[in-house]
């Protein structure tokens, strides 16, 4: 059987993470890379032994040229949907870093595409495949926890602004601060957990405090993009909100790249009329409910921490591709989780709840 022949755009440090994976599945090729910068290519080739690896400086030349089975995105936010589109107008299946696009047109142009072109389109959900997701969705399918009606998740920093300068704090770009950066993961990982509900209405509020905090991009994620002194800061460096579903469920969420808190922390909390959940970024979970006989209970189980969601996840794509099976991720679910967060940047320029 012939592998499958991919080509990566965007060889910063995620694009690195995505193209580790391929060259580890035997299934996959990697024939081409692009990116702006050749530096990166050639630190690339040489870093995963991919020497002879086809190079190119635009994304288009790449696909009009290669002929290639799958394209890797892992570019900045606002090209997501611009090469996503190209790619899957030119018959590629795509794996996109998330968020999935800048706004809901982007987003909805990348679902038309891969709807009209009969192709697979998956964004990055790297957090569905850890262990103690895994664990809280069958503890979830299995009736354990009965009707999910609330639940509240985050992922907050107390310094960590990733490239301040650069493109991940200039909105143009990026399209938005941590709301669209860290948003993402928590959001879907709660609302999967939660059945994937229709989000109906949502409020928030959004807070720029630390643009002129030279500590503030002072940690490991100011490796992230690239800082530039003196550059764009005009997104968000918080944001809290609110988002009701169709099923009667909301989700209290809060997101921040700089917070004078005690430390950097991701969560999901789900709360059930039979038992509640909690996610911790330390790769447990616990659970708190009450048994037949009205005894409060709490469990400690064991998952398996040694899990890479990113890994799993790109496998999950080439499963999907080679195989045929369903998919775990489908665009629709990308769609909405722009529509959220675009509403709540709305809902935080004119202070009313956005109905969507």
């Amino acid at each position: 059987m012939s592998k499958l022949r991919l080509g990566c755009v965007g060889i910063g440090n995620l694009g690195i993470v995505h193209l580790e994976y391929y060259t580890k599945d035997p299934r996959v090729e990697v024939v081409a890379i692009c990116d702006i910068i050749p530096s990166k290519m050639d630190d690339a080739e040489v870093r995963l032994g991919i020497e002879g690896v086809h190079k190119y400086e635009n994304f288009a030349d790449m696909i009009d040229t290669e002929n290639l089975d799958i394209v890797g995105i892992a570019t900045p936010n606002d090209f997501h949907s611009i090469v996503a589109v190209c790619a899957l107008d030119h018959g590629c299946h795509v794996f996109c870093e998330k968020p999935d696009a800048i706004n809901v047109e982007e987003a909805l142009k990348m679902k038309t595409a891969a709807e009209k072109a009969g192709k697979v389109l998956m964004v990055m959900r790297n957090n569905r495949y850890y262990g103690n997701s895994v664990f809280m969705k069958k503890y979830i399918a299995d009736g354990n926890m009965g009707e999910i009606y609330c639940g509240r998740c985050g992922w907050i920093r107390r310094r960590g602004v990733p490239g301040k300068g650069g493109w991940f704090t200039t909105k143009a770009k990026s399209g938005g601060g941590p709301l669209i950066d860290l948003g993402v993961h928590m959001i879907d990982l709660s609302m999967w957990l939660m059945g994937n509900p229709t989000p109906v209405a949502v409020s928030g509020c959004t807070f720029n405090k630390f643009a002129d905090n030279s500590a503030a991009s002072d940690s490991v994620h100011a490796a992230f993009g690239t800082k530039q002194d003196g550059g764009t800061f005009d997104v968000e460096d918080l944001a809290m909100g609110f988002i009701r579903f169709d099923n009667g469920a909301c989700l209290q969420i809060e997101f921040s790249w700089a917070s004078n808190i005690e430390r950097e922390t991701r969560f999901v909390e789900l709360r059930g009329t039979k038992a509640g959940c909690t996610w911790h970024d330390d790769g447990t979970v616990d659970v708190f409910g009450e048994d037949e006989d009205g005894n409060l209970f709490d469990l400690h189980p064991h998952t398996n921490t040694r899990i890479n969601g990113h890994h799993s996840n790109v496998r999950h794509f080439v499963d999907v591709v080679e195989k045929g099976i369903e998919p775990d991720f489908k665009p629709i679910q990308g769609l909405n989780m722009i529509k959220i967060l675009r509403a709540i940047y709305e809902s935080a320029e004119t202070g009313k709840e956005v109905r969507l």
